[in-house]
C-alpha cells in the first residue's frame, strides 16, 4: 500500500468516528419526545439526557489530548471509539432515565478522545501542509455535517424502528475503525508530551456541572438554598480553574491566549453558535411534534433545508471570505444567526413551519461560516509554537457552547413554561411556545451583541491562518 493511499484510507477511517461524535450531539433533539414517553424522565433528566454527553466530552477534550501525546494517538482513539460503543449499546436497551444519563456520560469520555487524537493523526499521515490542509478541512466539514444530519437521521430512524436505533446505528461504524485502525493507522506520540495535572480536570468538570445544575433546579423548581449553594460553589471552583492555569508549566487551558481580541471573539463565537444552534434544534423539535402535532419524519424533513444550508456554507466559506475578508465574514455569521432565531418569533400555536423553515435556512447560513472558520481564525491569531493549545480550545469551547446551549436557553425555556402553564392542553402548548420565543430572543441579542462586539474589536484585515496558506483549512 503506498504512502498516500493509506493517507486518504486513513482519513477515510477517522471520519467514521467524528461523524458520530457530532451526530451523536444532536441526534437526539427529534427524539426526545419518543424518549420521554417510553422513560418518563422528569424535566431536569430529560435536559441532563440531552446534555451529559457534551459536558463529558467538552470537559475532557484538552486533557484527553494531552493522553494522545504522552501514551500514543492511536491507542487512545481504538480505546475511546471501544468506550463510546460500549456506552451506546448500553444507552439502546437503558430501562430507566438514570440508566440513559449514565451511558450517554460514558459515551461522553469515549467521544472526548477522538476529536484531539483525530486531528493529531491526521498532521501525522499528511506531513505536506497543503495536503494537510484539505484533509483537516475535510473532517471540519465532517463534523459540521454530522451536527446538521443528526436530528434528521433520528426522525428517519424513528419512522421506522424504536428509539433504540439512534444509538444501535453507531456500532457498525465502531467495529469497521476497530477493525480498520490498525492497518492504516500509525502509532503517534510527542516525545515531550508535558504532565496532565488531574486537579485541572476535576476543577474544570466539577465547576461546569455544579454551575449547570444550579441553573436547571432554579429553573425546574425555583430557588432555594441548596441551588444558590450550588451556583457559588461552581463559580468559586470555576475561578480556582482559571487562576491555577496561570500557574502550572503545561496548563490545560492557556488563559493567555485570551488576551488577544481575534482569538477571543473567535472562541466566543464558537461558543455562542453551538449555544444558539443546539437549543434551537431541541426547543424547535419539541415545538413541531408537541404543539404543531407534527411526525417525527415530519419534522425530520422540515429539517432538511437547513442542514443543506449549513453544510453547503461551510464548504464555500474559504472561498467567501477569501473574497469579502475573515472579519466581515465573522460579523455576517453573527447577524446571519440573529436574523434566523429572530424568525421563530413569528411562530404560533396554530402554525409555523414555515417560519421554522427560513430561520433554519437563514441561521444556517450563519453556522456554516462559524463551523468553519473559527478554528482556523483561532489559531492564526496566536504564534505557531501555541497553535495546537488554540485549537484545542478553540474545539473544547464549540463542545461546552453545544451543551451550555440546552442547559442554560433549555432551562430558560422550561422556566417560562412552568410560569404560565395552567391546566389544559390549549394553554400548556401556549406555555410552550412562550417558552420558545423567550430563550429565541435571548440567543439572538446574544449573537447581535457579538456581532457589534467584533465590529468593534477585530482589525480590518483578519487572516484565517498564516499569510502562504499553509494552514488554511478548505471544507471543500
Amino acid at each position: 500500500m503506498t504512502e498516500t493511499r493509506r493517507a486518504w484510507l486513513g482519513l477515510l477511517v477517522v471520519l467514521g468516528p467524528v461523524l458520530l461524535v457530532s451526530m451523536d450531539g444532536s441526534i437526539l433533539f427529534l427524539t426526545m419526545p419518543t424518549i420521554t414517553r417510553a422513560l418518563a424522565p422528569t424535566a431536569e433528566q430529560a435536559l441532563w439526557i440531552l446534555d451529559s454527553y457534551g459536558f463529558a466530552v467538552g470537559s475532557l477534550l484538552i486533557a484527553f489530548g494531552s493522553l494522545g501525546d504522552r501514551y500514543g494517538r492511536r491507542k487512545l482513539l481504538m480505546i475511546g471509539v471501544a468506550v463510546f460503543g460500549a456506552g451506546s449499546a448500553g444507552a439502546a436497551f437503558a430501562p430507566t432515565p438514570e440508566w440513559l444519563i449514565g451511558c450517554r456520560v460514558l459515551m461522553g469520555l469515549g467521544g472526548a478522545t477522538l476529536l484531539p487524537s483525530g486531528l493529531a493523526v491526521l498532521s501525522e499521515l499528511f506531513p505536506e501542509p497543503r495536503r494537510r490542509a484539505r484533509a483537516i478541512g475535510i473532517f471540519a466539514a465532517t463534523f459540521a455535517a454530522g451536527f446538521a444530519i443528526g436530528p434528521i437521521l433520528g426522525g428517519l430512524l424513528l419512522s421506522r424502528f424504536g428509539w433504540g436505533s439512534v444509538f444501535l446505528v453507531n456500532l457498525p461504524v465502531v467495529a469497521v475503525f476497530l477493525a480498520a485502525a490498525p492497518v492504516v493507522l500509525r502509532e503517534a506520540r510527542t516525545t515531550r508530551p508535558g504532565k496532565v495535572d488531574l486537579l485541572s480536570i476535576a476543577l474544570s468538570a466539577g465547576g461546569l456541572l455544579l454551575a449547570v445544575y444550579a441553573v436547571k433546579e432554579f429553573a425546574a423548581y425555583g430557588p432555594s438554598w441548596p441551588v444558590a449553594f450550588a451556583g457559588v460553589a461552581g463559580a468559586g471552583v470555576l475561578t480556582w480553574f482559571v487562576l491555577r492555569q496561570r500557574t502550572l508549566e503545561y496548563p490545560l487551558l492557556d488563559v493567555s491566549l485570551f488576551r488577544e481580541k481575534v482569538f477571543t471573539v473567535a472562541v466566543i463565537t464558537g461558543v455562542l453558535s453551538l449555544f444558539a444552534w443546539s437549543a434551537a434544534a431541541y426547543l424547535t423539535g419539541v415545538y413541531l411534534q408537541s404543539v404543531l402535532g407534527l411526525s417525527v419524519l415530519h419534522a425530520a424533513l422540515l429539517a432538511l433545508p437547513g442542514a443543506v444550508a449549513l453544510t453547503a456554507t461551510c464548504v464555500l466559506t474559504p472561498a467567501l471570505a477569501a473574497r469579502i475578508g475573515s472579519r466581515a465574514a465573522l460579523v455576517t455569521c453573527h447577524f446571519a444567526i440573529a436574523l434566523g432565531l429572530g424568525l421563530l418569533l413569528a411562530t404560533t400555536v396554530t402554525g409555523g413551519a414555515g417560519w421554522f423553515v427560513a430561520s433554519t435556512v437563514v441561521a444556517g447560513f450563519g453556522y456554516g461560516i462559524s463551523f468553519s472558520l473559527v478554528a482556523d481564525t483561532a489559531v492564526g491569531a496566536v504564534p505557531a509554537d501555541r497553535a495546537g493549545s488554540a485549537g484545542a480550545i478553540s474545539e473544547t469551547a464549540n463542545e461546552i457552547g453545544h451543551a451550555l446551549g440546552i442547559a442554560l436557553l433549555g432551562s430558560v425555556a422550561a422556566f417560562v413554561f412552568r410560569l404560565l402553564a395552567p391546566e389544559g392542553a390549549a394553554a400548556e402548548k401556549e406555555a410552550v411556545v412562550s417558552g420558545l420565543h423567550v430563550a429565541m430572543g435571548v440567543a439572538a441579542v446574544l449573537c447581535a451583541g457579538l456581532g457589534v462586539l467584533a465590529l468593534q474589536w477585530l482589525p480590518e484585515s483578519v487572516e484565517d491562518v498564516e499569510s502562504e496558506g499553509d494552514r488554511i483549512v478548505d471544507c471543500a
